[in-house]
């Protein structure tokens, strides 16, 4: 694939995109449909890249974009959701799909058929939380919803990673894998933390917001890259770069410089732009490659529809009964844990308590409504794709795997995608106590640049309010942004 082809690719992906958004569709469903297509024009060339490309170059930034959206807050305070959505239910989906896609192509082999599995295991979940305000999404949905995206994939791919050793002949036991994965996701974070440290050491000596853009746009790649070279998760190792280097240049006074606000502001319109030209590539190559695939298919047309069938249905119901059953189960808990509360005054006393030395608040189970939300966002989406073009061409079925995991995006985007949006009106949840929350948040922000005397001292004290809870962080974040673009427009 040369210069010229990728060129006319994002060309292309741009004019779609600005023509789906004016008639209030989602670019990428119609972007991947519009390649499909294309890809039978007669004569067009196939485009390829190295398998091992498309991971490096496309997941790493946009996952650390997504991470500098993510509040740390909320991410502890819905730790067990998370955990239990972006590891246990993705190793779950990963069993399940690998089994059934074994049954439904039995010579695909069982390692190959985990291969698809933990290809078609991770939901895209960060595109509807980049929605959520246009969706009307409770903040609590929206902040497990971001703290799942940012592990489903490091747990999807590691699965991928055994999945694809497994088929080139590696001896995998589940001890092993338990072990291998502990591995990386520890080491993997390890990596992104050493490599965070140094760009915050090396940042602020730049005294350049070109230079200090650059060399954040490079961290993402370098994370991944090395972590990979130590066989650890790039992915977690992004993560944990983007979040110790967003926090801390945002709250820590320690981490604030002069000029940094330039850098903050520039940043903000460089990340939008890098995402859109991604997801567009990908989406469109994805599509591009239709044709072709459908030429090589080893197990016939027929069956492998059948199959990407039976496996979008499954993706979708494993999701909807697994989230229920799992948050049920604490919905129960919780009913009878108040109930003993209300039956022991000093046993509510002592958990009151409790949760005041945590400077925190109790874990509140989902209601029934936010539960069928979570259970709905189950679209498939750009680490799909990625995973499934970065099969290595040793892997049986590999074409076979490529068709599966483009129907079972472009059927979860047109079942699930198109109608979250109803499901959120007819669901009607009651938002107005988050609306009554955040505007007592603003006007407490606002009070605190009232009492601070420039910009410095005013961004200090946003982060001192944040990290003695009288401040948010989604309302600290914002206020911040307001101050760098106020001290900007006077310089």
């Amino acid at each position: 694939m040369n210069g010229a082809e990728v060129l006319l690719v994002a060309g292309l992906g741009i004019a779609v995109s600005a023509a789906a958004k004016r008639r209030g569709l989602e670019p990428g469903l119609v972007i991947v449909v519009l390649a499909a297509a294309a890809s039978f024009l007669p004569g067009l060339p196939r485009l390829e890249l190295e398998s091992e490309l498309i991971l490096a170059l496309v997941v790493p930034p946009l996952l650390y974009s997504a991470a500098r959206g993510a509040g740390i807050s909320g991410l502890g305070t819905n730790l067990r959701p998370i955990l239990t959505l972006g590891v246990a239910l993705v190793v779950l989906t990963t069993a399940a799909l690998g089994f059934i896609s074994s049954w439904l192509l039995p010579s695909l082999g069982l390692a190959a058929a985990f291969v698809l599995g933990a290809v078609l295991a991770p939901p895209d979940t960060i595109t509807t939380v980049s929605h959520g305000g246009e969706l009307g999404l409770p903040k609590r949905v929206t902040s497990i919803l971001t703290g799942e995206s940012l592990l489903n994939d490091a747990t999807a791919l590691t699965l991928f990673t055994i999945a694809v050793g497994a088929v080139s002949g590696e001896s995998t036991t589940w001890a092993g894998g338990i072990g291998r994965f502990a591995y990386t996701a520890v080491a993997g974070l390890l990596t992104g933390a050493v490599l965070g440290i140094g760009a915050l050491w090396l940042r602020k000596r730049l005294h350049h917001p070109t230079l200090e853009t650059a060399l954040i746009l490079l961290l993402p790649f370098t994370a991944f890259l090395a972590a990979e070279e130590i066989h650890a998760s790039g992915i977690l190792a992004v993560v944990s770069a983007s979040f110790g280097v967003t926090a801390n240049l945002t709250f820590d006074p320690k981490h604030q410089y002069s000029g940094a606000h330039l850098t903050r502001i520039q940043e903000d319109q460089v990340w939008p732009v890098l995402d859109f030209l991604l997801e567009t590539f990908v989406f469109a190559y994805i599509g591009l490659q239709l044709k072709f695939v459908l030429e090589d298919l080893e197990f016939g047309l027929g069956r492998t529809l059948l199959a990407a069938g039976v496996l979008l249905v499954a993706a979708i119901l494993i999701r909807l009964v697994a989230v229920f059953l799992l948050f049920g189960r604490w919905s129960l808990q919780w009913t009878m844990m108040r109930r003993k509360l209300d039956r022991d005054p000093a046993l509510r006393t002592r958990f009151e308590q409790q949760i005041q030395r945590r400077r925190g608040r109790p874990f509140v189970p989902l209601s029934g409504k936010e539960t069928l939300l979570v259970s709905w966002t189950g679209m498939r989406g750009i680490l799909t794709l990625a995973a499934a073009a970065a099969v290595p061409h040793d892997v049986p079925g590999r074409d076979a795997i490529q068709v599966i995991a483009l129907i079972v995006t472009l059927g979860t985007l047109l079942i699930q995608g198109t109608t979250l949006s109803a499901l959120t009106r007819w669901l009607q949840i009651d938002l107005s106590g988050e609306e009554a929350e955040s505007a007592q948040m603003r006007r407490v922000g606002e009070q605190i640049l009232a009492d601070a005397d420039g910009f410095e001292a005013q961004r200090s004290a946003l982060g001192k309010a944040f990290v003695e809870r009288r401040l948010d962080e989604t309302t600290a974040r914002h206020l911040i942004a307001d101050v760098d673009l106020r001290q900007a427009a006077e310089s």
